[in-house]
């Protein structure tokens, strides 16, 4: 089957967004059995057969044309996240069997010595480095400050260094803090809207490799354990996610709301680069400058961040009263 169950739901479920008033068509008469567009409404605006848009919605994409795709994307009011991913859907079923049977590289673990240095160079805005599955590869010593919650699942290797070449049990990852931890949602206090990125961005990452085994395995557990990840990988939503503004709620400076810049990695395929900083005057500028001091009290560059329950020495957990902190 590959992904053809993913190319049918993503396709239904984007059309039953669209209504006929919304692309120019007259609501047909009578009671509508499906919200949204009709499969032959689409057809119309796309100028192909019904019969052939039921086949391709069926998940039959394997030999359709990029000008076909370009006119079922424009039928369907495709944004610009949304259209890549069909064009990842097609790629993928016509790529399948070589995807399944010859060689694959798998997503990077670890990152090279140049990237860790151009991170640390990086002194006054945290940064980190993350593969397509969200898993932590390098942080600079402000990143791994900001992100210290993320780091105290206790199934992390103690002792091993972030992205010097150590090993963990595995790797810190974002999704599995943000749906798994308790302490997720102190951390997102803009949870619902966190969550729906990081489905989101997951979503995309599985229809450009339908096929990566890592990716599939944190898919089925964040799904099993989840009724919030699940729920929202149903709705088979993607997005593009290339700078914007996060907010973080940090339990040593309290609450951060940051610019954020991500980009992928052209030299080294499935590795991202994501630095955030905040406007000079702000309050949350201010509260960076009271997190780098803090990250001073951390252990030292190379060994493992704290783990669950402990306090770093002369560290500055945030109080509500606590002066110069938003």
């Amino acid at each position: 089957m590959g992904n053809r169950d993913d190319i049918r739901d993503f396709l239904a479920g984007r059309r039953a967004k669209i209504t006929p008033e919304r692309v120019g068509l007259l609501p047909g008469g009578g009671r509508r059995r499906v919200p949204g567009l009709r499969r032959e409404e689409v057809a119309v605006l796309a100028g192909v057969s019904t019969e052939w848009y039921t086949r391709l919605e069926k998940g039959h994409i394997t030999g359709v044309s990029e000008e076909v795709l370009e006119a079922v994307a424009r039928a369907l009011r495709l944004d610009d996240a949304e259209r890549a991913h069909l064009f990842d859907l097609a790629r993928s079923a016509n790529a399948g069997h070589r995807a399944r049977h010859g060689a694959r590289r798998r997503p990077a673990r670890t990152v090279r010595p140049g990237l860790q240095r151009m991170l640390d160079a990086m002194s006054d805005a945290p940064a980190i480095i993350r593969n397509s599955r969200m898993d932590i590869l390098a942080a600079n010593p402000l990143g791994r400050a900001m992100y210290w919650p993320v780091f105290q699942d206790p199934d992390l290797t103690a002792g091993q260094g972030l992205g010097r070449g150590g090993s963990r049990a595995r790797p810190a990852n974002i999704a599995r803090f943000q749906f798994l931890d308790p302490a997720g949602p102190d951390f997102f206090p803009d949870w619902d809207t966190s969550a729906d990125i990081t489905v989101a961005l997951l979503r995309t990452e599985a229809g450009r490799d339908p096929y990566d085994k890592d990716l599939t395995d944190l898919i089925g557990e964040l799904s099993t354990r989840s009724t919030d990840f699940r729920t929202r990988w149903a709705r088979h939503n993607v997005r593009l996610h290339h700078f914007g503004t996060k907010s973080f709620h940090h339990p040593a400076v309290g609450d951060l709301t940051l610019d954020f810049e991500s980009m992928d990695l052209q030299a080294d395929q499935g590795l991202n680069l994501t630095v955030y900083t905040a406007a000079p005057g702000a309050s949350s500028h201010d509260a960076l400058r009271l997190l780098a001091s803090w990250a001073a009290t951390l252990a030292p560059t190379g060994s493992h961040p704290p783990r669950h329950g402990d306090r770093p020495q002369d560290a500055a957990p945030h109080r509500p009263d606590t002066p110069g902190v938003s």
